[in-house]
């Protein structure tokens, strides 16, 4: 993929299952909710499994490890080992690791699976500003982490002790809706002490590193439902993505997406990786048709005409709003369109 400015989708004429070798599939939002297995999904990666296409999961919340990840799949009815599992945890550890010797004492703001992440690298886990830490890291901790939990945080890093986050998210998808995530917490420390953790999560480097690093990937397709971590962190890697609307992204937010939020590729759910997906082609008007559909940019608003599939409406209106946007967000309102086809 090109990091020059993105102003439609893309086409491809193989399904995208076969035309990579691997799917960098995030989790929350793309192939469960809650707990349960989001529509088509486990029936989807079976597919492309059994096509040669290598599933491996990348996902920010450094919680759960690999293992329990793994383990909760395959429940789900998805064959998963923990080498299939990529988390921020284990970026972060790296991350940590390149910066203090082996061996040195990390103070752990969150759940297990940063944890086992720092065991992994040679580090020693500890609770306590008080324990003499090397360095200071924060990870989702779930509902339930103890609010003295930032005080710790808090104390180290006032002395001086480096920080790092896990991830940035401010938000985590939950089965009663959307509740605070790593970043809010991390938010708390920030403001308490002014300072500025290192980051390794999506959509930073040092995750999409740790994720070809342990699944040797050479032509990755990103699959994700935000545009700000999964879309942003394929930009960021220089490689392909494709978002599916099974999550926090919704069709306007799509149309408003600057240059490193737009995604190769759109589609309704994990289905969109087992076939291939309509070109987008300008038209002499200046608008955009895909399948039935053909969408320009007035003079205040992106106009719609035609009929099919809703999926090739929403991809022609892309094409209107980001070529109308350039490098910029696109401010057209889109409203009337969207509702059209029902999205």
């Amino acid at each position: 993929m090109s990091r020059s400015v993105r102003t439609r989708p893309e086409g491809s004429g193989q399904a995208l299952s076969e035309a990579y070798d691997t799917a960098l599939l995030d989790l929350d939002g793309v192939v469960y909710a809650g707990g349960s297995a989001i529509a088509y999904a486990v029936e989807s990666l079976a597919t492309a499994r059994s096509r040669g296409m290598r599933l491996a999961y990348v996902t920010n919340n450094a919680l759960r490890t690999p293992d329990t990840v793994a383990e909760h799949l395959t429940e789900l009815g998805i064959p998963t080992g923990a080498d299939d599992v990529i988390t921020s945890a284990q970026a972060v550890a790296r991350l940590i690791s390149e910066q203090v010797p082996r061996g040195a004492r990390v103070l752990v703001i969150g759940g297990e699976g940063l944890r086992v992440a720092l065991r992994e690298r040679g580090l020693v886990p500890v609770e306590s500003a008080d324990d003499d830490p090397a360095a200071v890291v924060q990870g989702y901790g779930g509902p339930e982490l103890p609010w003295g939990r930032f005080a710790e945080a808090g104390y180290a890093v006032a002395r001086g002790v480096p920080w790092f986050a896990s991830n940035t998210d401010l938000t985590i998808p939950s089965g009663r809706g959307i509740a605070p995530g790593n970043g809010a917490a991390v938010e708390v420390v920030r403001i308490a002490t002014g300072a500025e953790p290192q980051v390794a999560g999506k959509p930073l480097p040092p995750m999409h590193r740790e994720t070809i690093l342990r699944t040797g990937a050479k032509r990755p397709l990103v699959v994700g439902d935000r545009l700000d971590t999964d879309i942003e962190g394929a930009f960021n890697g220089e490689v392909d993505s494709l978002l599916v609307l099974t999550g926090v992204t919704d069709g306007a937010q799509l149309l408003a997406a600057p240059p490193q939020h737009r995604p190769t590729y759109v589609d309704a759910d994990l289905r969109g990786m087992l076939s291939g997906q309509p070109d987008v082609v300008e038209v002499p008007d200046g608008g955009f048709r895909c399948g039935g559909w053909t969408a320009t940019a007035g003079a205040d608003r992106l106009e719609l005409d035609g009929d099919g599939e809703a999926l090739d409406g929403l991809r022609a209106l892309c094409a209107a709003a980001w070529t109308a946007a350039g490098a910029g967000v696109c401010a057209l309102d889109g409203g009337k369109s969207l509702a059209r086809l029902g999205l």
